[in-house]
């Protein structure tokens, strides 16, 4: 693995969602996860770094990591991939922007319903598909594979904490064994990139987040 993956996170909209750009500085190719709000930005970033979009990756369908997709998918043409686990949700997106007072979101095409183990390429670099749920039923999580892994881990693991399960189609035990079987898997130095927050890593997690201590 010889390319080192150029990454710009920032939080969008009312909710802070955590947007990324990863980008393959040796082809210029880019994907975008969970752009929940102002498409803008997301493209001024893309236009700043220099990088071409050719995906983009949604962890889950709640309203705030995915109300920036019409646009983007106007503007750049580029496949969006969800779990369709989360299809119930997404296709009642105004339910869930009611329940917060805000205004209806414009869906867009879903151009692939991702399962476990698809494989995002840009370049060298590969997104792989994590099936994580717990917080949604179809909650995904990314690792892509630079010199250092990279896990975009949606809101199933936070800095300190794990994802609520109270929510609809949200289940507790389904969570902490996803987050026991497909991320604490990865090495101590993996970063942590969650949906909302400051980044972690694997190894600050397995030591002292609490929510998977319990069930030691």
């Amino acid at each position: 693995m010889t390319t080192h993956l150029v990454r710009e996170t920032f939080a969008v909209g009312p909710l802070g969602c955590n947007c990324s750009i990863i980008g393959n500085p040796a082809t210029g190719e880019a994907v975008i996860v969970d752009p929940g709000a102002e498409p803008d930005r997301v493209m001024a970033a893309l236009a700043r770094l220099g990088f071409r979009p050719v995906a983009i990756l949604i962890t889950h369908a709640h309203f705030d990591h995915v109300g920036g997709l019409a646009e983007l998918q106007k503007t750049t043409g580029v496949p969006i991939h969800m779990h369709e686990g989360d299809r119930p949700l997404y296709e009642n997106l105004d339910l869930q922007t009611s329940l917060f007072g805000m205004a209806p979101i414009q869906t867009a095409r879903i151009d692939r319903w991702a399962v476990d183990g698809d494989r995002v390429t840009f370049g060298d670099l590969v997104a792989e598909v994590l099936h994580t749920p717990g917080h949604t039923p179809g909650s995904l999580s990314f690792h892509v594979n630079d010199a250092t892994p990279l896990l975009l881990t949606g809101d199933t693991l936070f800095s300190g904490s794990v994802g609520r399960s109270d929510l609809w189609g949200g289940d507790h035990d389904t969570l902490i064994r996803a987050i026991r079987d497909k991320l604490l898997v990865f090495p101590d130095d993996a970063i942590v990139v969650p949906g909302h927050g400051p980044e972690t890593t694997i190894g600050i997690e397995r030591r002292y987040n609490r929510f998977l201590r319990i069930e030691d």
